[in-house]
């Protein structure tokens, strides 16, 4: 499963630098103005995965293929976005094929550095973007609300979805997101989020991006932010954009050695990725043969037809059984042979859900 996350924010609260930061490719314009970035900066990035690199070693093939992610740096978005100001429209389009979003919040002071606003102001930042993403969401459904009106005339089995359509309009024009409409449950929503690719409905992550002092003790955009996020119901991520830049110049041992030092647990794209396969509620199974072993990423509760289609539809159309060991099992008896000499190798049919760390091997005909 391809993994799409855009990130947004006001312009100059730091996108581009948390772009590259994140990607380790310095492709994405970094300027001290107002939509610097007009077409989305994109990048496709290897997720990194220890159990894969284990994996590797132990059947010792000459590749191993990560899953990945593509981050899009989409352009700072301005108060009237939905209504084109700041080729707002056109930005808000690219953001509608993201899985998930990325909204960067500045919590620093640089005079350096300007600020759409006199100075940096979190809460009114978030609100911005984010009332720019329910406004555009409303005009969509007002335009499909328009279209059921017309075709119920002669097709009334259309006014169930008509009626959730205006009740969902109601829900959005008091600024509350998709996501806390009541009837998310129900199929006709789930349909209606699959053609018009609700803003509001899409996973979020706020990212605080601070100086660095900032990641050893907090400030007060910092906590502005947090609590925003907190009454939102939302993560939060804090990293420092330009710190992040460094270390991607860094060799791995010198970044492990900084980060020990510094007290920081994990990188910046490292909490961004943990993050987001949260909120996308994704897991990752691997597969190997004599020249690779790979990562695959699916949603949690996949059948194992339905991952064997990620790797070629053939696989889920034939599907006959998976071939299944746990990372864990793999691991510590060091090779397949030695997994299937103690019996710890599984048999799995059509109905088995694929479990995070799966190792499996899928048998098909076609």
């Amino acid at each position: 499963m391809s993994l799409n996350i855009g990130i947004v924010g006001l312009p100059n609260v730091g996108k581009s630098t948390v772009f590259n930061a994140l990607t380790g490719a310095q492709n994405a314009m970094v300027a001290n103005y107002p939509f610097c970035t007009i077409q989305p900066n994109r990048a496709i990035v290897p997720l990194p995965d220890p159990r894969l690199d284990r994996l590797g070693e132990l059947v010792k093939v000459p590749e191993v293929i990560n899953a990945s992610v593509e981050f899009v740096d989409i352009a700072g978005l301005v108060k009237g976005a939905h209504k084109g100001e700041g080729l707002g429209n056109q930005f808000l389009g690219h953001i509608r094929d993201s899985a998930a979003i990325l909204h960067v919040v500045r919590c620093f002071d640089d005079p350096n550095v300007v600020h759409v606003n006199a100075q940096p102001s979190p809460r009114e930042d978030i609100e911005v973007i984010n009332i720019e993403l329910a406004l555009a969401d409303l005009q969509q459904l007002e335009r499909k609300i328009e279209r059921l009106q017309s075709a119920v005339k002669g097709d009334r089995k259309l006014i169930p979805i008509l009626e959730m359509c205006q009740r969902l309009q109601e829900h959005l024009s008091q600024g509350k997101p998709a996501t806390g409409f009541p009837e998310t449950s129900d199929a006709k929503f789930h349909e209606l989020e699959l053609e018009l690719r609700f803003l509001t409905a899409k996973p979020m992550i706020y990212i605080a991006n601070v100086d660095e002092t900032g990641l050893s003790k907090t400030n007060p955009y910092l906590e502005e932010t947090s609590q925003v996020a907190k009454e939102q119901n939302f993560q939060v991520v804090v990293l420092c954009g330009l710190l992040e830049e460094e270390l991607q110049e860094m060799s791995e041992a010198e970044r492990s050695e900084y980060l020990a030092l510094a007290g920081i647990e994990s990188s910046g794209l490292q909490q961004v990725i943990r993050q987001s396969f949260a909120l996308l509620k994704l897991i990752s199974f691997f597969t190997f043969n004599e020249k690779q072993a790979r990562a695959w990423n699916i949603p949690r509760e996949t059948s194992a037809p339905r991952a064997a289609g990620t790797i070629h539809t053939d696989f889920e159309r034939g599907f006959i059984r998976a071939e299944v060991i746990p990372f864990e099992v793999f691991d510590k008896y060091i090779s397949h042979a030695a997994v299937k000499a103690a019996g710890r190798m599984r048999l799995e049919g059509k109905e088995y859900i694929v479990q995070d760390g799966d190792v499996i091997y899928f048998r098909f005909n076609v």
